[in-house]
């Protein structure tokens, strides 16, 4: 892609990274597979995809990305869904374990249930275009947001989808869904940061 597009990176570990590649191209990004710490040069933004948590913090110690990825998404655009919400909250419960931090949420693990309690639902959200689609996998709730976070979309009286500044969580897989509203939602926030602070891109 041109230089143009703006590079987001797709922690490359487990969740389905082609689709949010693809869901990203669409949007109008360059996707861009983050495996090690020096994959993380040059990007605008972070996408940390779903699947299990704890084997995700396991690979991230591995590689010594940990730290590396802190430091990033502490000044850079982030995006997490379902397991990659659960990095980057500040408190992660049922059981806790440790996390990235930057998110003003609590969140609660497997909160509706196995791998057969998965579902796909419709409901309303804060993004134009009326009820959106959400698919739902083993998604953890979120229990509490604190200062400075914003509720885009619902489920039974919980957040599904937030946004505080520049981090987005969604406790749904938005990748999975032919709906790219919500990547649309997150490349524009790159793009708008790219414009305000045109020396920084691609630090």
């Amino acid at each position: 892609m041109s230089g143009s597009y703006p590079r987001i990176g797709v922690l490359g570990i487990q969740g389905d990274c082609a689709a949010h590649a693809a869901a990203l191209a669409e949007a109008g990004a360059e996707a861009v597979d983050v495996r090690k710490a020096g994959d993380l040069e040059g990007l605008d933004g972070l996408i940390l995809p779903g699947g299990e948590s704890t084997t995700m913090l396991r690979f991230l110690d591995r590689h010594g990305l940990f730290d590396r990825l802190r430091e990033f998404v502490s000044h850079k655009p982030v995006f997490g869904t379902c397991a990659g919400t659960i990095l980057l909250a500040k408190e992660v419960r049922n059981p806790a374990q440790r996390s990235l931090g930057v998110l003003n949420a609590t969140v609660e693990r497997n909160a509706y249930g196995r791998q057969i309690d998965s579902s796909i639902l419709t409901g309303p959200t804060a993004l134009a275009g009326g009820p959106m689609e959400m698919v739902f996998i083993r998604a953890p709730r979120i229990v509490k947001i604190g200062e400075g976070v914003e509720t885009l979309a619902m489920r039974d009286g919980f957040p599904v989808l937030v946004r505080q500044g520049n981090i987005v969580a969604a406790t749904f897989h938005p990748e999975l869904s032919p709906d790219r509203r919500v990547h649309r939602f997150f490349v524009e926030i790159v793009r708008r940061l790219r414009r305000e602070n045109p020396a920084t891109n691609g630090d």
